[in-house]
């Protein structure tokens, strides 16, 4: 069994019904739990519990402390190649989209980790567009040898992998996978993905269980939110995540929210994800899933990332960019997407500091191949 076939008997859920049952007393009765179950969860997304979202906020503020304490782990992107063959409907890397397209020499790699490991960060999520052609597993491979030598843990998000390619990837320096399904419902997925290998909704899917069975460190799922309805959206995904933390216990599972930004196209999303249901969505995904990280990308404003992090959030993203080679010279590539805080690692590290918090630079060692060199004291600033 998979989480395939979860998505399969979850497929007829009468979400209305359900909100439509919900009642205040239900939801104080879900706030003195010690561990909800699927119901409780979907309950606090409902309409009617985002009139009692203090009160959430407040046991998820409790939930977070008690299993994060004051961290906010910060981490960066850096974008190897926009070359791709998928036709996603909503992103700028769309292979019908007329783009420079281009990828990093071996070198190039070397300047980036360079810049980057100079504002004291030790965790980098290396991205491509997803063309096995231009950006092959041998390529990942030779770039992680180069970025291992300046960073404590690289997490990928490409195109998804077989069993055997994540262990190959495991095995060169690869400690951390992101991959996001987009889109949960996949009646609208085969409409947002005309062509290209992304289509296959259930390879797809099934990606952080083939990556888990390789035994990877820590994996980071989520939704697309705008893509669909963002209710049902995120109760699968955060099922999603409880399947895998239970599947998988001795790896560390995250969830992310990232929501729909302006991008190369004509794409605009369907629905509307307003700054308050983003917030809903954090907060019952926090209380239905106590030990889960939580990650807020640059995508989001300064301001609203700021309030987010008594909320519930315990890793973000700083010094951004989704240009290929944006820390050092983008030249003419355009970002898969706008970023929207354009902070700085060390603006980052100042506002973490002064709302209470201790930004976490490091929280990984891999012994098997020494970790760091230049900047191997680096940890909790």
């Amino acid at each position: 069994m998979t989480f395939y076939d979860e998505i399969l008997r979850l497929k007829d859920t009468d979400y209305s019904a359900v909100f439509e049952r919900v009642t205040p007393s239900q939801i104080d009765s879900i706030l003195a739990k010690t561990e909800l179950q699927p119901l409780d969860f979907l309950a606090l997304l409902s309409p009617k519990a985002s009139f009692a979202l203090e009160q959430i906020a407040q046991s998820a503020h409790r939930l977070t402390l008690q299993h994060f304490g004051h961290t906010i782990l910060l981490y960066t992107p850096l974008y190897l190649s926009n070359y791709c063959v998928n036709q996603c409907l909503y992103c700028g890397f769309n292979a019908t989209n007329d783009i420079h397209r281009r990828k990093l020499t071996l070198p190039e790699v070397e300047l980036e980790a360079k810049a980057i490991a100079q504002t004291g960060l030790q965790h980098l999520l290396i991205l491509t567009g997803e063309s096995r052609q231009h950006s092959p597993v041998s390529y990942i491979k030779e770039c992680v040898s180069v970025l291992r030598k300046y960073f404590s843990s690289i997490s990928i998000e490409i195109y998804p992998l077989s069993t055997e390619e994540y262990a190959e990837l495991i095995d060169a320096g690869v400690d951390g996978l992101t991959i996001y399904q987009e889109v949960y419902d996949e009646r609208i997925y085969d409409q947002l993905h005309p062509k290209g290998p992304k289509r296959d909704y259930r390879f797809r899917l099934e990606a952080p269980e083939r990556a888990g069975q390789a035994r990877i460190r820590a994996i980071n799922i989520g939704a697309l939110l705008g893509l669909g309805e963002w209710r049902s959206e995120v109760f699968l995904a955060g099922m999603h995540l409880a399947y895998l933390q239970q599947k998988f216990p001795e790896i560390e599972i995250s969830i992310s929210f990232p929501r729909m930004r302006p991008q190369l196209g004509d794409y605009r999303p369907e629905f509307h994800v307003s700054d308050r249901d983003l917030v809903q969505s954090i907060l019952a995904c926090r209380l239905f899933m106590p030990r889960a990280g939580i990650t807020i990308s640059t995508r989001e404003s300064a301001e609203l990332r700021d309030n987010l992090i008594r909320l519930g959030v315990t890793k973000m993203s700083a010094g951004s960019s989704t240009s290929i080679g944006g820390h050092t010279d983008a030249k003419d590539s355009i970002g898969q997407f706008e970023i929207s805080d354009k902070r700085s690692v060390d603006e980052m590290r100042q506002t973490i500091a002064k709302l209470g918090y201790k930004p976490v630079l490091k929280d990984w060692h891999d012994l098997s191949w020494g970790g760091t060199k230049e900047n191997e004291t680096v940890s909790i600033s």
